[in-house]
Protein backbone atom coordinates (compact mmCIF):
# COMPACT_ATOMS: atom_id res chain seq x y z
CA UNK A 1 0.00 0.00 0.00
CA UNK A 2 2.88 2.39 0.78
CA UNK A 3 4.21 1.81 -2.73
CA UNK A 4 0.88 2.97 -4.18
CA UNK A 5 0.84 6.14 -2.04
CA UNK A 6 4.47 6.82 -2.92
CA UNK A 7 3.72 6.38 -6.61
CA UNK A 8 0.71 8.71 -6.49
CA UNK A 9 2.59 11.32 -4.42
CA UNK A 10 5.50 11.30 -6.90
CA UNK A 11 2.96 11.81 -9.69
CA UNK A 12 1.41 14.80 -7.90
CA UNK A 13 4.85 16.31 -7.28
CA UNK A 14 5.77 15.78 -10.94
CA UNK A 15 2.57 17.53 -12.07
CA UNK A 16 3.32 20.50 -9.78
CA UNK A 17 6.91 20.70 -11.01
CA UNK A 18 5.79 20.69 -14.64
CA UNK A 19 3.27 23.45 -13.91
CA UNK A 20 5.92 25.55 -12.17
CA UNK A 21 8.25 25.44 -15.18
CA UNK A 22 5.49 26.64 -17.47
CA UNK A 23 4.07 23.47 -18.94
CA UNK A 24 1.50 24.16 -21.65
CA UNK A 25 -1.65 22.17 -21.09
CA UNK A 26 -4.11 21.47 -23.84
CA UNK A 27 -7.13 23.63 -23.43
CA UNK A 28 -10.31 21.67 -22.86
CA UNK A 29 -13.80 23.01 -22.44
CA UNK A 30 -15.62 20.67 -20.11
CA UNK A 31 -19.14 20.28 -18.78
CA UNK A 32 -18.42 22.13 -15.54
CA UNK A 33 -16.98 25.13 -17.36
CA UNK A 34 -19.99 25.08 -19.72
CA UNK A 35 -22.41 25.12 -16.76
CA UNK A 36 -20.59 28.06 -15.22
CA UNK A 37 -20.57 29.93 -18.50
CA UNK A 38 -24.30 29.27 -19.03
CA UNK A 39 -24.97 30.65 -15.57
CA UNK A 40 -22.82 33.74 -16.18
CA UNK A 41 -24.55 34.36 -19.52
CA UNK A 42 -28.07 34.04 -18.05
CA UNK A 43 -29.11 31.16 -20.31
CA UNK A 44 -32.14 30.64 -18.08
CA UNK A 45 -33.51 34.04 -19.21
CA UNK A 46 -33.21 33.39 -22.94
CA UNK A 47 -36.04 32.08 -25.13
CA UNK A 48 -35.72 28.29 -25.50
CA UNK A 49 -36.22 28.29 -29.32
CA UNK A 50 -33.62 31.02 -29.88
CA UNK A 51 -31.25 29.22 -27.53
CA UNK A 52 -31.74 25.89 -29.35
CA UNK A 53 -31.03 27.52 -32.74
CA UNK A 54 -27.92 29.17 -31.31
CA UNK A 55 -26.72 25.90 -29.82
CA UNK A 56 -27.13 24.17 -33.20
CA UNK A 57 -25.18 26.94 -34.91
CA UNK A 58 -22.51 26.87 -32.21
CA UNK A 59 -21.09 23.68 -33.75
CA UNK A 60 -20.78 25.52 -37.06
CA UNK A 61 -19.22 28.50 -35.30
CA UNK A 62 -16.59 26.28 -33.67
CA UNK A 63 -15.59 24.73 -37.00
CA UNK A 64 -15.43 28.06 -38.80
CA UNK A 65 -13.57 29.72 -35.93
CA UNK A 66 -10.95 26.97 -35.93
CA UNK A 67 -10.69 27.04 -39.73
CA UNK A 68 -10.30 30.82 -39.84
CA UNK A 69 -7.42 30.64 -37.39
CA UNK A 70 -5.82 27.79 -39.35
CA UNK A 71 -5.90 30.05 -42.41
CA UNK A 72 -4.42 32.93 -40.38
CA UNK A 73 -1.51 30.70 -39.30
CA UNK A 74 -1.00 29.52 -42.87
CA UNK A 75 -0.92 33.11 -44.14
CA UNK A 76 1.61 34.17 -41.51
CA UNK A 77 3.85 31.16 -42.15
CA UNK A 78 3.75 31.40 -45.95
CA UNK A 79 4.31 35.16 -45.93
CA UNK A 80 7.18 34.95 -43.43
CA UNK A 81 8.79 32.07 -45.33
CA UNK A 82 8.59 33.95 -48.61
CA UNK A 83 9.13 37.57 -47.56
CA UNK A 84 11.01 37.28 -44.26
CA UNK A 85 10.44 39.28 -41.08
CA UNK A 86 9.02 42.31 -42.90
CA UNK A 87 6.26 40.29 -44.56
CA UNK A 88 3.54 42.55 -43.11
CA UNK A 89 4.74 45.32 -45.46
CA UNK A 90 3.66 43.11 -48.39
CA UNK A 91 0.04 43.14 -47.17
CA UNK A 92 -2.19 45.51 -49.16
CA UNK A 93 -2.19 49.09 -47.82
CA UNK A 94 -5.95 49.11 -47.30
CA UNK A 95 -5.72 46.12 -44.94
CA UNK A 96 -2.72 47.49 -43.03
CA UNK A 97 -4.52 50.83 -42.46
CA UNK A 98 -7.71 49.14 -41.27
CA UNK A 99 -5.73 46.87 -38.97
CA UNK A 100 -3.77 49.82 -37.51
CA UNK A 101 -7.04 51.65 -36.80
CA UNK A 102 -8.56 48.57 -35.13
CA UNK A 103 -5.48 47.99 -33.00
CA UNK A 104 -5.49 51.64 -31.95
CA UNK A 105 -9.18 51.44 -31.01
CA UNK A 106 -8.61 48.24 -29.04
CA UNK A 107 -5.77 49.88 -27.12
CA UNK A 108 -8.16 52.59 -25.89
CA UNK A 109 -10.39 50.04 -24.16
CA UNK A 110 -7.95 48.34 -21.83
CA UNK A 111 -10.85 47.04 -19.72
CA UNK A 112 -11.84 44.71 -22.58
CA UNK A 113 -9.81 41.83 -23.91
CA UNK A 114 -8.05 42.45 -27.22
CA UNK A 115 -8.58 40.41 -30.38
CA UNK A 116 -5.04 39.16 -30.16
CA UNK A 117 -1.42 40.15 -30.15
CA UNK A 118 -0.61 40.37 -33.85
CA UNK A 119 -1.90 42.24 -36.86
CA UNK A 120 -3.36 39.03 -38.28
CA UNK A 121 -5.85 38.92 -35.39
CA UNK A 122 -7.29 42.21 -36.66
CA UNK A 123 -7.78 41.11 -40.27
CA UNK A 124 -11.26 40.25 -41.54
CA UNK A 125 -11.82 36.85 -43.09
CA UNK A 126 -12.01 38.51 -46.52
CA UNK A 127 -8.62 40.12 -45.85
CA UNK A 128 -7.03 36.68 -45.68
CA UNK A 129 -8.15 35.99 -49.24
CA UNK A 130 -6.87 39.39 -50.37
CA UNK A 131 -3.46 38.69 -48.85
CA UNK A 132 -3.32 35.33 -50.64
CA UNK A 133 -4.34 36.85 -53.98
CA UNK A 134 -1.91 39.80 -53.82
CA UNK A 135 0.95 37.54 -52.72
CA UNK A 136 0.09 34.45 -54.75
CA UNK A 137 3.73 33.56 -55.31
CA UNK A 138 4.05 32.89 -51.56
CA UNK A 139 1.07 30.48 -51.62
CA UNK A 140 1.32 28.84 -55.04
CA UNK A 141 3.25 25.78 -53.85
CA UNK A 142 0.82 25.24 -50.97
CA UNK A 143 -2.57 25.99 -52.56
CA UNK A 144 -1.72 25.15 -56.20
CA UNK A 145 -4.77 26.85 -57.75
CA UNK A 146 -5.65 30.48 -57.08
CA UNK A 147 -9.24 30.25 -58.33
CA UNK A 148 -9.91 27.22 -56.14
CA UNK A 149 -8.45 28.95 -53.06
CA UNK A 150 -10.51 32.09 -53.68
CA UNK A 151 -13.67 30.01 -54.19
CA UNK A 152 -13.19 28.06 -50.95
CA UNK A 153 -12.50 31.19 -48.91
CA UNK A 154 -15.40 33.07 -50.52
CA UNK A 155 -17.85 30.24 -49.88
CA UNK A 156 -16.75 29.84 -46.28
CA UNK A 157 -16.88 33.60 -45.74
CA UNK A 158 -20.55 33.65 -46.78
CA UNK A 159 -21.41 30.87 -44.33
CA UNK A 160 -19.21 32.46 -41.66
CA UNK A 161 -20.98 35.79 -41.94
CA UNK A 162 -24.41 34.18 -41.77
CA UNK A 163 -23.43 32.21 -38.68
CA UNK A 164 -21.61 35.06 -36.93
CA UNK A 165 -24.52 37.45 -37.45
CA UNK A 166 -27.27 35.30 -35.97
CA UNK A 167 -28.37 33.43 -39.09
CA UNK A 168 -29.35 29.78 -39.31
CA UNK A 169 -27.74 27.61 -41.97
CA UNK A 170 -29.54 24.75 -43.67
CA UNK A 171 -28.10 21.23 -43.74
CA UNK A 172 -26.63 21.64 -47.25
CA UNK A 173 -24.73 24.78 -46.18
CA UNK A 174 -23.33 22.97 -43.15
CA UNK A 175 -22.25 20.03 -45.34
CA UNK A 176 -20.62 22.47 -47.81
CA UNK A 177 -18.65 24.02 -44.95
CA UNK A 178 -17.39 20.60 -43.91
CA UNK A 179 -16.47 19.67 -47.48
CA UNK A 180 -14.55 22.92 -48.00
CA UNK A 181 -12.71 22.63 -44.69
CA UNK A 182 -11.79 19.01 -45.47
CA UNK A 183 -10.54 19.91 -48.97
CA UNK A 184 -8.52 22.87 -47.68
CA UNK A 185 -6.88 20.78 -44.94
CA UNK A 186 -6.04 18.03 -47.41
CA UNK A 187 -4.50 20.54 -49.79
CA UNK A 188 -2.49 22.46 -47.20
CA UNK A 189 -1.60 19.29 -45.34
Amino acid sequence: MNDLYSFIYRGVLSEEALDKVGRHRRRHFGAEEAREMHKSLCYDLLEPEALADAQRMSAVYVAIHAFENIVRHLVVKAMADHHGEDWWLKVPDRIRKTVATRMSEDAKFRWHGARGTSEMNYCDFSDLSSIVVTNWVAFEDILANLEWAKAVLSTLEKSRNTTMHGGILVKEDVERIGMNIRDWIRQTG
